[in-house]
């Protein structure tokens, strides 16, 4: 469904979100938590526009040509310069607009965190005319003027964040489009002294505004100062030069504006703190990220610790891109300890963000050949033709949105009920049922699956969830069925698994309950309780001589009052795909 027909339904579905305080007043820090200008602590629940300013590789499928500037250049060389710059003008001006803050308002987030490019400010250090002097551009202080000026219609806050900084801020080259041909932010002073200069260009130019939440003021640096061979800067002990660029921008805000909280991030993208105290600020939150490990208290003890020991908040700047079992399990281990978050990203081509980007047919046929999947290149007119219409679904009236990740990260943490995914209606001539479309709730009340989540940051652990990548972002194996487009099946079925549906029946009456499964052999087996009550005693699923080769089999009988009833399909034993179950009057 496209956002406009949807957005009522979107706020049914969030009016039972806990909700937090809007935006009142500049935020502070007070010893270990940020709170607003009543002095109330303010837990902050965000999301970053990863994509918009900077667009990393992944995000559009494509596989070894990850910083922007690379995509840039490649499309510069097969459709020329003008058609490229009218891309990027036509992607800033519709990836993200009031109709995408007006819908997370309605969901339930209070912040916004904005990942910048410096081009987008200021000209890059080997363009600058004068080296003594900075030009300032005015594309992107605009852009970041009207998206304030949405938080602000909807009371939230905005925060800045410095994604990619003059030369680039570490050896992961897309997070920062970092070209490795010229120095970085570490070996150029010239780079180092603009981006200090932006920071006090933006702060001179936002202090009175209360709706700016924080300036993040760099992203995810990740360097070895220590040694080339610490790419990253994971083992980095001191991390001299990280602080001493932290601290000299901080005295530059703090020149024009004495408001606004500065949040830092540690090296190792944002981890790796050894050497950054004491804080040098009294007005400083301390950031980190956390992607693909447990959700346990000693996954983040190691700031909690820091925490207390410098008596400043923390805020979780970044996490997501997961399952929605470990999105719900985040969202209650960081709430439970007062923990702010911002998920990444809002929204891409992929299934585990609130909004879905739709991939254009003829775009894949772009990202085929850059990854070297096809030897024919497309001509210019299809290059063109795929990128615009690429930028035209950014739009959020073009997005699908993903209610199951939304209900997963606002509803799910304080709730173990379910509802309807979609409406299941049973009238005078039974109904059909999508097996994908299965109750909204957590793992063991509304489905469950073995492997539910990527936890690949702990050892000897398996990258699992949705393993088809399509239509939800739960546990459950959800692949699209190739002899038709946008139709989807239940897939990679193991035993012990099982699906629940709210249906609602409009007449008391007998029905036959079919399932449409497919099959290279007769292993699978399954039952059916209605109500918590076995309708169906277990059923073997016979071969259908194909995995997508689909047959109907009747597997029970059961009367249904009228009224809501609750079905749970339960797997005895797997190795079948499930597209539809069907309710059909038993004449």
């Amino acid at each position: 469904m496209k956002h406009l027909e949807t957005m009522v339904c979107v706020f049914i579905l969030c009016i039972s979100i806990r909700n937090e305080s809007s935006a009142q007043g500049f935020l502070k820090t007070s010893g270990k938590q940020i709170v607003n200008e009543k002095g109330q602590n303010v837990l902050l629940r965000g999301i970053g526009l990863g994509g918009w300013m900077l667009q990393e590789g992944y995000m559009l499928h494509l596989n070894g040509i990850n910083p922007q500037y690379s995509i840039k250049n490649r499309l510069a060389q097969m459709i020329g310069k003008e058609k490229t710059h009218a891309f990027y003008e036509a992607w800033l001006h519709q990836f993200i607009t009031k109709a995408d803050i007006d819908s997370m308002h309605a969901w339930g987030f209070n912040s916004v965190r904005l990942p910048m490019h410096y081009n987008l400010y200021t000209l890059p250090v080997q363009d600058e005319p004068d080296s003594l002097q900075q030009t300032w551009l005015q594309e992107g202080f605009d852009l970041t003027d009207s998206l304030l000026s949405w938080c602000k219609a909807n009371h939230m806050y905005l925060i800045l964040d410095l994604h990619a900084a003059p030369g680039g801020q570490g050896n992961d080259l897309n997070i920062s489009d970092r070209d490795s041909s010229k120095p970085s932010l570490w070996q150029s002073p010239a780079a180092q002294q603009k981006t200090i200069a932006l920071w006090k260009k933006l702060a001179e130019r936002y202090k009175d505004e209360p709706n700016i939440g924080a300036y993040d003021i760099l992203n995810e640096p990740n360097w070895g100062f220590e040694s080339m061979n610490d790419r990253n800067g994971l083992k980095e002990t001191i991390n001299k030069p990280l602080r001493e660029l932290l601290m000299q921008i901080t005295t530059a805000i703090r020149s024009v504006d004495n408001k606004h909280i500065v949040i830092i991030e540690g090296n190792g993208w944002g981890n790796n703190y050894r050497g950054m105290f004491p804080l040098w600020d009294n007005n400083i939150v301390i950031s980190y990220h956390k992607y693909w490990n447990s959700n346990n208290v000693s996954s983040i003890q190691h700031m909690l610790d820091t925490r207390e020991q410098q008596n400043a908040p923390i805020w979780l700047g970044e996490t997501g891109e997961n399952s929605n079992v470990w999105f719900t399990s985040a969202v209650q281990l960081l709430e439970s300890h007062n923990i702010g978050w911002s998920w990444w990203p809002l929204k891409k081509l992929g299934n585990n963000n609130p909004l879905q980007i739709e991939t254009p047919k003829s775009f894949n046929a772009v990202t085929n050949y850059w990854n070297g999947h096809t030897k024919i290149a497309p001509t210019p007119a299809e290059v063109e033709n795929a990128i615009m219409q690429l930028a035209a679904n950014t739009a959020i009236r073009n997005n699908r949105i993903q209610y199951d990740v939304i209900d997963a990260l606002f509803r799910q943490p304080f709730s173990f009920t379910t509802k309807p995914f979609v409406p299941h209606i049973v009238g005078k001539t039974g109904a059909i049922i999508n097996a994908v479309d299965y109750d909204l709730g957590r793992s063991g009340a509304a489905y469950f699956d073995k492997d539910s989540g990527n936890y690949s940051g702990n050892p000897g652990s398996r990258m699992v969830g949705n393993r088809g990548r399509v239509y939800r972002n739960d546990g459950v194996d959800i692949y699209e069925d190739p002899s038709q487009s946008q139709s989807y099946y239940v897939g990679s079925i193991e035993e012990g698994e099982w699906l629940q549906y709210t249906i609602t029946v409009k007449k008391t009456a007998t029905y036959k309950l079919v399932l449409e499964t497919a099959s290279t052999n007769s292993n699978g087996a399954v039952e059916v309780m209605a109500d918590g009550k076995a309708i169906a005693a277990t059923t073997q699923l016979p071969a259908t001589g194909g995995e997508t080769n689909w047959q109907k089999h009747t597997v029970g009988t059961v009367k249904l009052t009228k009224g809501v009833h609750v079905i749970r399909v339960m797997v005895d034993s797997g190795g079948f795909n499930w597209k539809k179950w069907l309710l059909e009057p038993d004449q």
